[in-house]
């Protein structure tokens, strides 16, 4: 009988036997290139990873009191999240915001809003992140003005915007304009802050999202490192020097179910990124070589069906994602496939960080799981398969070529359609849900986002309005336009159409009416 061969879900073959597996990078010293082995000599024995919890809903005043929650609680950094209306650049008394203001996210129309998000919160002390895309330099400048008011300059403020507008046009669908214009707000961005604000990063080049679309572990790789050598590609084009602007660069990650893959999947990406930026860009900067990341665990592997199972899965992915050497971590709560997170929902997400960091003694290991053979392994194969990828996007044209002839999109469809088949013939056991089903239930606390926030937003934006000086939003917005239809840089306009009091909207618009809006192309 022929023994079935088992394989990862990025389909890579686990050989039985690894004892002979030739050791080369893990024969490398961590902080040493090309970083395999973690990006620092020490990692995690002379300070943990930074716990940054993921928050951001209904109104900026509750928002804040969630954050002021999870900082009394030990978090040492602020993740916020912020409704569809603004991440697509609709105020919140757009038609297209219906039935969407504050539900995914916090509703941010103006710099008011900004404020009362931060209120009481010392920004000279705490990292802020910022997952947004599209409307990225319009909700930095808000953040920048805000911490101005506090009497802070924009050198002393650090965090972090996601600003990666390529993998919108993959994997999520939060675009505003077309490439090329979103590309030339994102090197503007980095110009910007690489002179303005020094300890922020610019870009933070996401594989959180393609892997949620269904993308295989190597896909994540290959399509993140991909876009990011993009960014670098028009970052260089525009006139910046490499080592001027690629310090700053973060990337963020999924951390999915498959807990050896996973960590490989880490290892790998800065192995490649070392090489990339060394070999194919020049860069001399030893930071420049380093890919940092924030992970965030799969909320796609979250189910509705016996969720107390999702404590489980988050801690094993949390488990990988420190394993890995991340920078950053960011832990889903238990109930999140059913709603916007409870306060106790978010604490046992929080103190499975803290439990790991304190309980386990993993951070007494540079890198606990070095020299062993399964991961070398599949952090070779990852890297094979990743490179493959982005040899077929160059010999296309590159990632936006691949964008407009759907390559990229139709890859992931084609891997998730294939998970999909593998849970549905229980090749993929998913517990809870295909099998060991039998459950009593449990009683869920309600957390729900109420109608009312639309009204009330709405009514907050009125008045805000009415109480600025029109004809300076107005000159605002106008010079804006100017600027979008030459080639100087977009943010301090951007910046003083804030302190205008322009809303995020009208903002958007005047870019809306220079670049107009992408349309997306059929899939090959």
């Amino acid at each position: 009988m022929t023994e079935e061969k088992r394989h990862t879900s990025s389909n890579i073959e686990i050989p039985k036997y690894l004892g002979d597996f030739p050791l080369s990078d893990a024969e490398k010293v961590p902080g040493e290139f090309p970083y395999t082995r973690g990006i620092h000599e020490t990692m995690y024995t002379s300070r943990p990873w930074t716990m940054r919890q993921y928050a951001g809903f209904s109104t900026a005043k509750e928002s804040n009191e969630r954050y002021k929650e999870l900082l009394a609680k030990g978090a040492k950094g602020l993740s916020v999240a912020f409704d569809l209306p603004t991440q697509m650049g609709f105020d919140s008394d757009h038609k297209m915001s219906i039935g969407e203001v504050g539900k995914v996210g916090v509703a941010i129309d103006s710099i008011e809003d900004m404020r009362e998000l931060f209120d009481g919160i010392d920004l000279s002390c705490v990292s802020t992140s910022m997952t947004i895309n599209a409307t990225a330099a319009i909700l930095l400048s808000m953040y920048v003005c805000v911490a101005e008011e506090k009497g802070i300059s924009a050198s002393q403020i650090s965090g972090t915007i996601q600003n990666d507008i390529l993998k919108e046009y993959i994997a999520r669908g939060t675009y505003i304009y077309p490439p090329e214009p979103s590309l030339r707000i994102i090197t503007n961005i980095f110009q910007y802050c690489a002179k303005e604000i020094p300890r922020w990063n610019t870009i933070s080049i996401s594989g959180y999202h393609i892997r949620e679309a269904g993308s295989t572990a190597v896909q994540e790789l290959a399509f993140t490192l991909a876009n990011g050598i993009t960014y670098v590609e028009k970052a260089i084009e525009a006139g910046l020097d490499i080592d001027d602007f690629a310090p700053r660069l973060s990337f963020f990650f999924n951390v999915h179910n498959n807990f050896m893959e996973e960590i490989a999947k880490f290892r790998a990406a800065r192995k490649m990124w070392a090489n990339i930026m060394k070999n194919d860009f020049g860069a001399k900067n030893e930071k420049s070589l380093k890919l940092r990341f924030h992970s965030q665990v799969a909320g796609s592997t979250l189910t509705a069906q016996q969720p107390m199972n999702n404590i489980m899965r988050v801690t094993l992915q949390a488990m990988a994602a420190v394993l890995g050497g991340t920078q950053s971590l960011h832990t889903n709560s238990y109930d999140e496939a059913l709603q916007l997170p409870t306060s106790q929902s978010a604490e046992i997400a929080l103190r499975t960080q803290q439990v790991i960091a304190s309980e386990t003694g993993i951070t007494d290991h540079v890198d606990p799981l070095g020299g062993s053979y399964a991961l070398e392994h599949l952090t070779c194969e990852l890297e094979k398969g990743a490179l493959d990828y982005i040899q077929s996007i160059r010999s296309q044209g590159g990632v936006v070529a691949c964008i407009n002839n759907g390559y990229i999109a139709g890859e992931i469809m084609d891997a998730s359609y294939k998970a999909q088949l593998d849970f549905e013939n229980k090749r993929q056991i998913v517990v809870g849900v295909n099998e060991f089903k039998e459950s009593a239930g449990v009683d869920i606390p309600s957390n729900k986002i109420s109608d009312e926030i639309q009204k009330n937003q709405i009514e907050k934006l009125r008045k805000f309005k009415s109480n600025r000086d029109s004809a300076l939003c107005e000159k605002a917005l106008n010079k804006l336009s100017e600027v979008a239809k030459g080639s100087e840089n977009l943010v301090p306009s951007i910046m003083s159409c804030v302190k205008a009091s322009c809303t995020l909207g009208e903002v958007s618009d005047s870019l809306r009416q220079v670049f107009g809006e992408h349309q997306a192309s059929k899939m090959i």
